[in-house]
C-alpha cells in the first residue's frame, strides 16, 4: 500500500538540503542522544506541501486514503488530538449561537467547544446498566425525543464508543437526524481502530472525530476528522482555526504511515488480539456483550469489587491500565500486544485476587438546573472551595466521577445537596471544586 506523505518527506530527508528554516535542528540528530525523527521534521518549504493549502500534495493524497478506507467524502489530518477535531466539527456542522443534542457524557472538549461557538445543550441520557455499573449506549428513540421537544436542534454530538467500549447504533441515529433535517457528530475518539475490523457504523454520520493515538500505533495528538457532505477545504478552514500554524510534519507522515501498516499486516494483528482478549473475558469477570449492549471488542473491562486496589496493584507490577474506578479497570488493548503482554495480564489479574462482581453502583440523580450557559461559565470569575461547602454555588467545571464518566454536574448547573451526597455515596474522591466567583 502507498504512504505518499511519509515516502515524500523520506525522499526529501535524504536528499541533504540545507535546512534554514523551522525546525530549529534543521534535520540533525537532537544534542544528549534525544530521540526524534529529525529527518522528517520538516515545515512547509515549497517541497512538503501545506495541510490547510489549496494546492494538492502529498499530504492530500494521504488524506483521501484515509477518507476512501472508511467511506467518507473527506478527511483532515489533525495534530492537536481529537480536541481539536471536536472543536472543529461542531463549528464545521453547529456554527455560532443555535442548539444541540448532545450526550450529557461527552468529552470536556465538547464542554469546551459549547462555550466557545456559544450553542445551547440539551443533554441526551443514557440508560444505567446496573448490573455492569456503566453507562449504556444512546437509543435513537431517546434522540427522536430530543428532537420533536426542540426542533430547533440542527446539530447531534454523540460518544461512540465510550471509555467502557460502549458502542451505539450510530445508522440508527444518523436515519433519525436526518428526519429530523439534523446533522450527526460522534466523538469516535476511541474507535479508530474499528473500521480496519469492519465496522462500517461511523460512515453513517455527517462527521466523525477519531484519535489514532489511542488505538493504534500512533504518536500522541495524532488524529483525523472525517465528513460527508463536506468537500475538505471546509475541514480545513476549520482546523486551521483550532489548529496550530505549524502543524508537525512528523505527526502527519505518522498517520499516513499507521494507515498503510493497518492494511499491511496491523488488521491481522488486531484480530488476534481480540480474540486472546475474548479468551481472557471468559475465564474472568468482565464487561460483555449481551442483548441490547454492543460493545469494542478490543476494549478490556474488568469487574472488580475493588477498582481502585486492583489498579494499584497492577501499577505495582509495572502494568498501567487507562483507567480504574470503584468497580472496574480498564485496559486499552491494541495490535501491539501479543502474547507476551497477555501472560504478563492475566499471571498479574489472577495472583491479585481482586477481580470478581462489579459492586453495586446507584444510577447518577437528575441533572441540575442550569443557571448560566455554558459560555457564561467558562469566561465567567471563579474560585476553588472544598466541595463539600459548594451547596448553592454555580460550577465552573464539569465534575464527573468514573464510573460512569457522566458529568454528575456540568459547566453553569448549580450544585445542590442531593448531587454531593451521590457524589459521596460512590466514594468521588476530589475534594475541591471550581465554582463561579459572582462576589466580582
Amino acid at each position: 500500500m502507498p504512504a505518499p506523505l511519509y515516502d515524500s518527506l523520506r525522499a526529501l530527508a535524504d536528499r541533504n538540503l540545507l535546512r534554514l528554516d523551522m525546525p530549529g535542528h534543521h534535520g540533525k540528530p537532537l544534542p544528549a542522544g534525544i530521540p526524534w525523527p529529525s529527518g522528517t521534521d520538516f515545515t512547509e518549504n515549497g517541497f512538503t506541501g501545506d495541510l490547510y493549502g489549496d494546492e494538492p500534495g502529498a499530504i492530500q493524497a494521504a488524506e483521501r486514503l484515509w477518507a476512501d478506507r472508511f467511506g467518507f467524502d473527506s478527511c483532515l489530518f489533525l495534530t492537536g488530538g481529537s480536541t481539536q477535531g471536536i472543536h472543529a466539527g461542531l463549528a464545521l456542522l453547529a456554527g455560532q449561537g443555535g442548539a444541540a443534542a448532545l450526550d450529557r457524557g461527552s468529552h470536556r472538549s465538547v464542554y469546551h467547544a459549547l462555550a466557545l461557538l456559544d450553542l445551547t445543550p440539551h443533554f441526551l441520557s443514557r440508560p444505567w446498566l446496573e448490573r455492569e455499573g456503566v453507562s449504556g449506549p444512546i437509543l435513537p428513540e431517546t434522540v427522536e425525543d430530543a428532537l420533536q421537544t426542540h426542533p430547533e436542534i440542527k446539530t447531534v454530538c454523540i460518544t461512540s464508543p465510550t471509555y467502557y467500549g460502549v458502542l451505539s447504533d450510530i445508522p440508527a441515529i444518523a436515519a433519525v437526524c436526518h428526519a429530523h433535517g439534523a446533522r450527526l457528530m460522534v466523538d469516535g475518539a476511541h474507535g479508530a481502530h474499528l473500521p480496519f475490523l469492519g465496522y462500517e457504523g461511523f460512515r453513517a454520520a455527517d462527521a466523525v472525530v477519531m484519535s489514532a493515538h489511542k488505538t493504534l500505533p500512533a504518536p500522541g495528538q495524532t488524529a483525523l476528522l472525517f465528513a460527508n457532505g463536506f468537500p475538505l477545504p471546509e475541514l480545513q478552514r476549520w482546523g486551521a482555526v483550532y489548529g496550530t500554524s505549524s502543524p508537525s510534519y512528523v505527526l502527519m507522515s505518522a498517520l499516513d504511515g499507521v494507515r498503510d501498516y493497518m492494511e499491511r499486516e496491523g488488521a491481522a494483528r488486531y484480530r488476534e488480539t481480540i480474540w486472546q482478549a475474548e479468551a481472557l473475558r471468559r475465564r474472568l469477570p468482565a464487561l460483555s456483550e449481551r442483548d441490547g449492549l454492543t460493545l469494542d471488542p478490543a476494549r478490556l473491562v474488568l469487574h472488580s469489587p475493588g477498582g481502585f486496589a486492583l489498579g494499584a496493584v497492577l501499577r505495582a507490577r509495572g502494568i498501567c491500565p487507562e483507567l480504574a474506578d470503584t468497580g472496574h479497570v480498564v485496559c486499552i488493548l491494541t495490535c501491539a500486544d501479543g502474547a507476551a503482554e497477555f501472560g504478563r495480564l492475566e499471571r498479574a489479574l489472577d495472583e491479585s485476587g481482586l477481580t470478581g462482581p462489579c459492586p453495586a453502583m446507584p444510577a447518577p440523580p437528575e441533572p441540575p438546573e442550569a443557571v448560566l450557559t455554558p459560555r457564561q461559565a467558562l469566561f465567567a470569575p471563579r474560585r476553588t472551595l472544598p466541595l463539600a461547602d459548594s451547596a448553592g454555588r454555580i460550577a465552573a467545571c464539569q465534575i464527573a466521577p468514573y464510573p460512569p464518566g457522566v458529568p454528575v454536574i456540568a459547566p453553569g448547573e448549580a450544585i445542590q445537596k442531593k448531587h454531593l451526597a451521590y457524589l459521596r455515596e460512590i466514594g468521588y474522591n476530589r475534594e475541591y471544586c471550581d465554582v463561579v466567583n459572582r462576589e466580582e
